[in-house]
């Protein structure tokens, strides 16, 4: 963990009591409690020009994103970095949350440490909840999945949702965050859970979202959804034809441009394939 003094900050003593969960190449995820008044006193010195933001917060469970220090770059570039990616981050879920997305709520942001603090989603990745998706039972943020012996229709039913509801959820939910010019980057079902008890799809991880109006980005990101339907669930194209007819008809008059250029975008991807 970063340091500039022998004396810890307030999130560095916080990621040391918190739970490892998930390490990826770019960054660590922990499961923590945000109870340190210190901590909050830090966070709620809040500026706008580099994002930092709270939300009133009680003693609950939070997903610490820790983006580590990468040795093979410059000190300096590699602080760059780490600042901008938390805050651009940040600032696409709050764009989300505006307007009406439902993405995790934020909680802390703090740049310096490269520390970006999310509500905890309690539910299930869609990934496991389609057919072909069920044996991955944890997600990229640590969230565990229902085990590889559970069919996709027997979770679902646990948690009393019908698949057509979820597929509807998905492209409403994906049409709305378009609808605010956020283009996600990452778009899989690993990257949506289903709350537990009310029941919501909720979009997660935007390490690598950005806010853009082109109807070309917005064609990329539903591509790039399609390819993962593609490679994780059998029988995709139904599956992904009624997240697309959901997110149609949320977007409206907005469908027939981003539509023309899918098509454009799928052209491009199969001649990618065919030369190899």
């Amino acid at each position: 963990m970063p340091s500039n003094s022998s004396r810890p900050s307030p999130t560095q003593r916080l990621l040391s009591t918190s739970q490892l969960i998930y390490q990826g190449a770019e960054a660590k995820v922990y499961k923590a409690y945000l109870g340190d008044c210190e901590l909050r006193q830090k966070a709620e010195n809040v500026d706008n020009d580099d994002c930092s933001v709270i939300e009133d917060v009680a003693v609950v469970p939070v997903l610490l994103k820790y983006r580590f220090n990468k040795r093979y770059r410059h000190p300096s570039l590699d602080a760059s970095l780490t600042r901008q990616r938390i805050a651009g981050e940040a600032r696409a879920l709050m764009r989300c949350l505006r307007s009406g997305v439902n993405v995790p709520g934020v909680r802390m942001v703090d740049t310096t440490d490269g520390v970006l603090g999310l509500e905890w989603i309690e539910g299930q990745p869609v990934r496991v909840l389609l057919p072909g998706g069920s044996e991955e039972v944890q997600n990229s943020d640590g969230t565990e999945g229902v085990g590889p012996n559970t069919c996709g229709d027997t979770a679902l039913a646990e948690l009393g949702v019908e698949r057509d509801d979820l597929l509807d959820m998905i492209g409403v939910e994906i049409a709305k965050m378009h609808l605010a010019d956020v283009i996600h980057g990452d778009l899989t079902t690993s990257n949506m859970m289903l709350r537990r008890r009310s029941k919501d799809l909720v979009l997660i991880d935007f390490g690598l979202a950005y806010h853009s109006t082109l109807v070309e980005d917005k064609a990329v990101d539903l591509y790039v959804l399609e390819r993962a339907f593609a490679s994780t669930h059998p029988d995709a194209e139904p599956l992904f034809s009624s997240v697309l007819a959901s997110y149609e008809k949320r977007l409206g008059k907005h469908w027939p441009a981003i539509k023309k250029r899918l098509n454009d975008v799928r052209l491009r991807g199969r001649k990618r394939s065919m030369v190899g």
